[in-house]
């Protein structure tokens, strides 16, 4: 496994980058809108050090935004995203999202916290059990 980026929610996106880029001197790395939900996602990092970055989520809609909190998840790179989640599954680990897409699944630990699984390399060809497994928590 590879460490990507730690993900954390924000109230107010501007004030946020004020503090993370004004006040800490972190750089913006990226800006996109999220896909699977509305939402504006920014990658920050410290100057020089590119590798461990902070996602910063800000959902556009005031509900969603209020009953997700702040912190997201931690988000790690690895080699076989589908051996990786049968091998959590068979430890009994929630897969909270699997991986449908052959590229991303979330998995829930024992307090909650959500780990972001990408596959290395880009998208795998979509497989079973994967592609027809629902979602089994909120991730």
């Amino acid at each position: 496994m590879r460490y990507l980026h730690t993900a954390v929610r924000v109230t107010d996106l501007d004030a946020a980058l004020e503090f993370y880029i004004g006040k800490l001197g972190l750089i913006e790395l990226k800006r996109f809108n999220g896909t699977k939900r509305p939402c504006t996602i920014v990658f920050l990092a410290a100057p020089g050090d590119e590798n461990a970055q902070i996602e910063v989520v800000w959902y556009w809609d005031d509900k969603e935004r209020a009953a997700r909190g702040a912190f997201s998840h931690i988000a790690y790179e690895v080699d076989d995203l589908y051996a990786t989640c049968a091998d959590l599954m068979a430890k009994g680990a929630v897969i909270a999202h699997p991986p449908r897409d052959g590229f991303m699944a979330f998995v829930k630990s024992n307090d909650g916290i959500s780990f972001e699984l990408f596959q290395k390399g880009g998208p795998r060809a979509p497989a079973e059990p994967w592609a027809s497994m629902p979602d089994q928590a909120d991730w």
